[in-house]
């Protein structure tokens, strides 16, 4: 199983943000990252999340390591919901981020994700690393 490491990170909210990938099978390891100029922590975690996904597309199953709660709420518990009402949430508001929801959404329809919560900035190898790499994507762009 392909295990991947997730982070997005954003110079002011909103401001220049970077996103990051680590993706490894055990003996091979991938690492992207790019940034946006002008954009929100969210949007971020949600691209380097998307980013990964597709490019684990000819996996049957993943396993995203990530710190944002934001993400993995969004997809574990919230995401049925907001489809179900028409992308609005528990109280009728427009769901933020809808364009990069959908995309994830699409993304994921037929890999089988594991998720698992990394707190962040805790001493956590590849967790710091792929930190690292989305603060230099968004440092480039300042």
């Amino acid at each position: 199983m392909i295990k991947i490491w997730t982070d997005g990170s954003c110079l002011g909210n909103p401001g220049p943000g970077g996103w990051a990938f680590i993706a490894t099978d055990g003996t091979n390891v991938a690492e992207r990252s790019g940034g946006e100029k002008d954009t929100t922590n969210n949007r971020m975690e949600l691209t380097a999340v998307l980013r990964a996904v597709k490019a684990a597309a000819r996996h049957k199953e993943i396993e995203i390591h990530t710190d944002s709660q934001y993400v993995k709420n969004g997809m574990q518990a919230w995401l049925k919901s907001w489809k179900k009402n028409g992308w609005r949430t528990a109280d009728k508001k427009p769901v933020k981020n809808q364009d990069l929801w959908q995309e994830l959404d699409a993304a994921a329809q037929n890999i089988k994700i594991n998720w698992v919560w990394v707190r962040g900035h805790c001493g956590n190898e590849m967790n710091e690393r792929v930190d690292v790499l989305a603060r230099t994507a968004a440092e480039s762009l300042k």
